[in-house]
């Protein structure tokens, strides 16, 4: 394996891409090689195709690189992240791969495939597995791996302990933040002093993404775990952070001891990978924790934090959506194909 892996960017200047590139600014195996992008941004500085709306400034070294066509003849790196529209996605992901590019795409188009790993690596890291199907099956000298939606991951990794106690059911009631639609995503008008019990498509993806993700992987496929989920997702003024009241069902009937015990003890032995945070999750017992504004960048935006854990067993759970909720979540997943030597 090289000592330093080449990394491009589809959809580099969007709000996932910016992200993208900020996650990987002085990254110690990753070094941004191409940044690609639609058509009127091709050709162009960085600096002057992307309108930069995160709070850190621009990064030295993408400010005056120049932006490629999404193409996989242009684009100069081993490993693809993928910030493109899930409609966009479904063409232009399938060509990098047969190419022989790693795909690590934070798009929904292919998340459930039966032959496209959908990984959280703290919670299901053998289903990369997959990636062998995948390439027989297709053909590809390269792959496809994807991370889930912004909200499902948020959820899961708080899933994952309780499944020691049977978990039978799941509801879950989202308030959700407007960076997760994108910069022109909701009106201001439409949001501000309201909120919008509707996210299209998002109900959806809670209660079918979770299964696939708890399922077990038996060498050829994923066999969908045997868990029920309802899912209300709500768009709420808030910049940053999804936040989601969980109710969940188990037949061991633990007390919420018990569960604030098994959150505790989570750990997933990742701490070797550079964006892995020391804590995936974090338990606050302050009744009125956790908050977006106080909770989202912990970890670097990794973390997802835990509180008002109840009988029932009902509690909140809280993450950052563009940073755990996508570019994160893909860089994690890259992170973890290199470390099993499938870069």
């Amino acid at each position: 394996m090289p000592e330093t892996i080449r990394a491009g960017i589809l959809g580099a200047t969007g709000a996932v891409g910016q992200r993208f590139v900020q996650a990987l600014e002085n990254h110690p195996w990753f070094e941004i090689t191409c940044l690609a992008a639609s058509e009127k941004s091709a050709g162009k500085k960085y600096a002057k195709a992307a309108n930069w709306r995160l709070e850190s400034k621009m990064p030295d070294l993408v400010t005056d690189m120049e932006i490629v066509p999404v193409d996989p003849k242009k684009v100069d790196a081993d490993v693809v992240f993928s910030a493109l529209p899930s409609s966009f996605a479904k063409t232009v992901e399938a060509e990098f791969a047969k190419e022989g590019f790693v795909v690590a795409s934070n798009a929904s188009a292919y998340r459930m495939e039966k032959d496209v790993p959908l990984v959280v690596p703290e919670v299901n890291a053998d289903h990369l597995g997959l990636i062998d199907v995948q390439q027989d099956k297709r053909g590809w000298d390269g792959y496809i791996v994807t991370n889930p939606n912004c909200s499902t991951i948020i959820m899961v990794p708080t899933l994952k302990p309780l499944m020691q106690f049977g978990l039978e059911s799941v509801h879950v009631a989202t308030m959700q933040a407007v960076s997760g639609a994108g910069y022109d995503g909701v009106a201001s008008m439409a949001i501000l002093d309201n909120i919008i019990p509707y996210i299209g498509g998002e109900e959806e993806k809670m209660e079918t993404e979770p299964l696939k993700l708890l399922g077990e992987f038996d060498g050829s496929e994923v066999i969908p775990a045997d868990i029920n989920i309802s899912a209300s997702c709500n768009r709420v003024p808030v910049m940053d952070g999804h936040t989601a009241a969980i109710w969940a069902k188990m037949t061991d009937n633990p007390t919420p001891e018990q569960v604030r015990q098994a959150f505790l003890n989570f750990n997933p032995n990742l701490g070797d990978l550079p964006t892995e945070p020391e804590q995936v999750l974090i338990v606050r017992d302050e009744q009125d924790r956790p908050q977006p504004r106080l909770d989202r960048n912990m970890g670097k935006g990794m973390s997802i934090t835990v509180g008002r854990i109840r009988e029932g067993i009902r509690y909140m759970a809280m993450g950052h959506n563009t940073v755990r909720g996508a570019a994160g979540a893909s860089v994690l997943n890259a992170e973890l194909l290199h470390k099993m030597g499938k870069l």
